[in-house]
Parts: structure tokens; C-alpha cells; sequence
């Protein structure tokens, strides 16, 4: 087996079409803006911030066989993403997320990723078959990987072996997905990264800040949880303690992949390893709040 890359990505790889407007917007608004395409989903959020950081990262995904998919894997292989894992269909289309965002944040936003959903465990077929990876032999670099995968798959990996040695790091795509992750509470064996929103629905209550969250989480099970607020206090808690920092203030001007840029910084801080002294976490935590907070006042790139 080879080591392809520096991290491999699982989950969402398609297009997001987003629509902006500098005006405040309510349902049923008309305003002028502007709308583009551009590469992404979670785990494509996370491999391009990655590769931006200096790593090279792999995509495990569905893409289509279509004119829409063909242009998604040219456009991630100019960005210095391997895509040869990539499960390429004939039958289904390129997944599309859709978002619209005012200046007081998102609106509204819908995710197609029903092609994704149903490849369901023919994504993973590289780390299973030995070309990544196999039960005996499982992957041993990070993995992060997002919750558009279905429960059943998600609930699978949660306890697959081919996972045993990953440092497997997981985040649950949206709000509404959220629950999908309960699988890695009850085994305890990733990094969760979450908004405060969702890591309330995870433990069925609200919580007032990202530090008690992440209490709420390490006792439901979690092995270690980072939990984001917005532009409020953010935490990294594990059982040997909790870490607090507060993101930099910025104009935002985006929000769309901010929580997966947090992400991607974050990993790529601590690329020596799942052991940390508590200064190296602090200063992970306030490099990835540092990155997303460039990140949604639009001095990074897209």
C-alpha cells in the first residue's frame, strides 16, 4: 500500500452555487447581488484549505461522469487534489449545493448530494481492498470526513477497522445533520468539530456557550469536541481539560465553508500527531480561528 497523500477527505465533493447580497434579506426578498459556481462541499472545503496550507490531500467521493463532474475533477486536480479515488459514475449526476447569503449572514440553502448518498459504502472501496488501506492493514493518516454520508454508512465507520488507526476527525455538514453522528459518540473514537447549534441537537438540550457544549459532548462520549460560536468564544475540549479562544474580529463577507476552513487549519496545526501539550492545542485553536475568521471577511481566496 502507498501513502497517496496527506489527508484523505471523505464526503461531499460538487459544485456550490451562491448567491450574495450586501442588503439584509428576509424570506421572500428580491435584491441585487451576485451569484457564482465554484468548487465545493465539506470534504472538497477541507481538501482545498489543506492544499492551501501546503498539504496534499486525496478526495474519497462520488463525482458523475458528466460534463458537470468532468470539470469538478479538472478544477480539484489544478488545486493539487488527488482525485484518482474518486468513485466515477455513469448513472449518477454531480452532486450541486445552493445557498443564498445577505449581510446578515445565510438565508437560506439547500444541499443535493443524493448522488453521494446513494454510492454509500463504494466510496470507501480504496480503503477497504488494500490500494489505501484494509481491515488488517487499516489507514493511519488523518481522515477527515463529513456527515452527507449516510446514517448507516456513518454508523458503520464509526466502528469499521479499517478506521482503527485514523486519526478521524468528523464534522456533520449542516445543522440538520447533526444527529448523524451520534454513531461516534457511542464509540468515542473521533474528533468532533461543531457549531454551537449543532452540538445541541447532538445532546438533545441548548447551550449558552461553546465551552459547556463541549462538557455536554466529552459526557455523552465524545472523545474530543471543537465547538465554534460564530464570531463568540470557541472551545477545545478533551477529558484532560478545556481550551477557550475567541476568533478575531472581521467584516464577514461570506459564511459558506467557514466552519469547514476551521476545520482544515485545525488539522493542519496539528499534523505531529493526536498528542499535544496544552500550549500546542491553544495555539492550534487560535491558528484555525485565525484562518476562518480571514476566510469570511474574504481575504483568502476562494
Amino acid at each position: 500500500m502507498r501513502q497517496p497523500a496527506d489527508i484523505l477527505c471523505i464526503g461531499s465533493v460538487l459544485w456550490d452555487v451562491i448567491g450574495r447580497s450586501a442588503s439584509h434579506m428576509a424570506a421572500g426578498s428580491d435584491v441585487p447581488g451576485r451569484i457564482t459556481q465554484i468548487p465545493g462541499g465539506v470534504a472538497l472545503n477541507i481538501a482545498m484549505t489543506c492544499a492551501r496550507l501546503g498539504l496534499r490531500p486525496a478526495l474519497l467521493s462520488a463525482v458523475g461522469r458528466d460534463v458537470q463532474g468532468d470539470a469538478l475533477v479538472a478544477e480539484c486536480a489544478s488545486l493539487g487534489i488527488e482525485t484518482r479515488y474518486l468513485y466515477r459514475s455513469d448513472d449518477l449526476p454531480t452532486d450541486r449545493y445552493m445557498a443564498i447569503e445577505g449581510a446578515n449572514g445565510l438565508i437560506a440553502a439547500i444541499a443535493d448530494a443524493h448522488s453521494l448518498e446513494y454510492a454509500g459504502a463504494r466510496i470507501l472501496t480504496p480503503l477497504e481492498d488494500g490500494i489505501l488501506g484494509s481491515a488488517d492493514a487499516p489507514y493511519a493518516g488523518q481522515v477527515a470526513l463529513d456527515g452527507n454520508l449516510t446514517t448507516a454508512l456513518l454508523t458503520r465507520i464509526a466502528d469499521a477497522a479499517a478506521f482503527a488507526s485514523a486519526d478521524l476527525r468528523v464534522a456533520p455538514a449542516s445543522p440538520g445533520k447533526a444527529e448523524r453522528l451520534l454513531p461516534f459518540l457511542k464509540t468515542g473514537r473521533a474528533t468532533l468539530y461543531v457549531n454551537l447549534e449543532e452540538a445541541g441537537l447532538l445532546c438533545n438540550t441548548r447551550f449558552e456557550g461553546a465551552a459547556a457544549a463541549a462538557r455536554g459532548l466529552l459526557e455523552r462520549g465524545a472523545a474530543r469536541v471543537l465547538v465554534t460560536d460564530g464570531a463568540r468564544t470557541a472551545c477545545d475540549g478533551r477529558a484532560d481539560g478545556l481550551i477557550e479562544a475567541t476568533p478575531p474580529p472581521v467584516l464577514v463577507t461570506r459564511v459558506t465553508g467557514a466552519g469547514d476552513t476551521f476545520m482544515a487549519a485545525h488539522m493542519v496545526a496539528e499534523r505531529h500527531g493526536p498528542e499535544h501539550r496544552r500550549a500546542d492545542r491553544a495555539d492550534a485553536l487560535a491558528r484555525a480561528l485565525q484562518t476562518a475568521a480571514s476566510y469570511v471577511s474574504g481575504d483568502t481566496a476562494l
